[in-house]
């Protein structure tokens, strides 16, 4: 599978997932002009957009996609709490598989300030990704993960020196820490995971090249992030 990034962070995400030509987008959380962009003006190529959660950089063009012909799937909790209810969309349940095309899709819980959060492990060929985000600790083990997408979106070394105390207390409670993320890391099954890609990287409170380095370091995987 190649996974990519297109948007990453607290102003809108947007990631898709390919293999043997198929594809899929993960979220939906910037304008529609700049995922058709993105997607080289194709969407019609794309079998399903998976939401993890109703907060607007991960939702907002959730009715651009779908009228775009792309079906999103979600969870009934992301619906309910959707300011637009996301008419036609697919529900999806935590530890119930479903396909999109040659995609096997495992949701599980999450663990952020949303109605009901998901992430994802996503099967195709001989590639299983494991995709979470906002989330501030990934409470399941895995086992023949080969690609890994997740949030490091601060540490207790890189935080705003003016950081407000009720900010500081929702990243502890809804974000992943590079910390929570290395321990995560150490509890799973590394053995065949050829990449990992840190998503959701915070501008005030993280340091991108800081965070790759040492995801690298400590795994001996190569690490990667959006740059822009």
């Amino acid at each position: 599978m190649d996974f990519r990034q297109h948007y990453s962070g607290s102003t809108g995400n947007l990631y898709t997932v390919e293999h043997n030509g198929e594809r899929i987008l993960i979220e939906a959380g910037v304008p529609i002009d700049r995922i058709r962009e993105a997607t080289d003006f194709s969407l019609y190529n794309y079998s399903g957009c998976l939401i993890t959660h109703e907060h607007k950089d991960h939702s907002k063009a959730a009715k651009g996609v779908i009228m775009a012909g792309v079906p999103v799937y979600t969870s009934q909790g992301t619906i309910v709490a959707n300011d637009e209810r996301l008419p036609g969309v697919a529900v999806i349940a935590p530890r119930c598989v479903f396909h999109v095309g040659p995609f096997t899709i495992l949701p599980f819980e999450t663990e952020h300030d949303a109605a009901e959060p998901l992430g994802f492990l996503i099967h195709a060929g001989e590639d299983k990704l494991l995709f979470a985000t906002d989330t501030y600790f990934v409470r399941y083990r895995f086992k023949g993960i080969t690609q890994i997408a997740i949030e490091c979106n601060w540490s207790e070394e890189t935080l705003a020196d003016d950081i407000d105390p009720s900010h500081m207390e929702r990243l502890r409670r809804s974000h992943m820490s590079l910390e929570r993320l290395k321990k995560m890391l150490a509890a799973n099954d590394l053995g065949k995971v050829r990449e990992i890609h840190l998503l959701h990287i915070s501008r005030s409170n993280g340091d991108k090249r800081m965070f790759v380095d040492e995801i690298q370091k400590v795994t001996g995987i190569p690490t990667y992030c959006l740059e822009s």
